[in-house]
């Protein structure tokens, strides 16, 4: 009964403290007023965000939440990406704190949807500086999302340059610090007498003339480990 001890309705208030079980065993829209249809997902522990005072204002508790960061943060329900924002999932955590978007926490780049030059680009995020090696490769064939250097070892497509005595640098072909190589006899690039035509011996075993025998070590004569042919 009331304080008047006239009726048992209307109620005078309810006092929380007197309450035994979880806010949902009451709100749980039926009891008393439960969440809304638009409310975020969320489990049904309300004190985590609400206080007995009134739903309104919430304290937000992200450990609440049981579904994913894009269901709320979609740019309607709450904040989602900027038009600006690198392509990449909707798990926002994998890269912010619940507690704001700036600082941002870590890029987790195995969440990016773009190439690499989409984002390092000199503007979004830093690109190649101007004396880099010039070329249309992607960041990731020759560096880690784990930091530029050290530089990856990077895996020609075919057998180029092979394993040279020499132990040959980059520069040593890529002599333009360009993709591009300039080959001192490009008629036979880029077979092996595209840089050795001048090391020929016409007379010499089995040669028969430099076209045919271009490639000295495809053709088993020859080996490229082995400074002296």
């Amino acid at each position: 009964r009331d304080s008047r001890n006239t009726a048992w309705i209307p109620v005078l208030r309810v006092d929380h403290n007197a309450v035994i079980g979880t806010c949902f065993s009451c709100h749980n829209g039926t009891t008393a007023t439960g969440k809304t249809p638009d409310h975020v997902p969320s489990d049904n522990t309300c004190d985590l965000c609400h206080s007995t005072n009134g739903w309104v204002p919430a304290n937000f508790d992200h450990g609440s939440i049981n579904s994913n960061c894009s269901s709320c943060h979609n740019g309607t329900t709450a904040t989602g990406k900027h038009a600006s924002h690198i392509q990449s999932t909707n798990i926002c955590e994998d890269c912010h704190r619940n507690t704001s978007w700036i600082p941002v926490l870590r890029v987790d780049h195995s969440q990016v949807l773009g190439t690499c030059n989409s984002c390092h680009n000199g503007t979004t995020a830093t690109g190649m500086p101007g004396g880099h090696f010039v070329t249309t490769q992607q960041c990731d064939m020759c560096h880690s999302t784990n930091g530029w250097l050290p530089v990856s070892n990077y895996v020609h497509v075919g057998n180029y340059p092979g394993d040279h005595r020499a132990n040959l640098a980059c520069n040593d072909c890529h002599t333009s610090n360009s993709e591009t190589v300039p080959w001192p006899f490009p008629t036979y690039a880029p077979d092996c007498a595209a840089c050795h035509a001048n090391d020929y011996e016409r007379g010499e075993g089995p040669h028969s003339n430099l076209s045919n025998d271009r490639d000295c070590a495809g053709s088993g004569c020859h080996r490229v480990s082995d400074r002296g042919w």
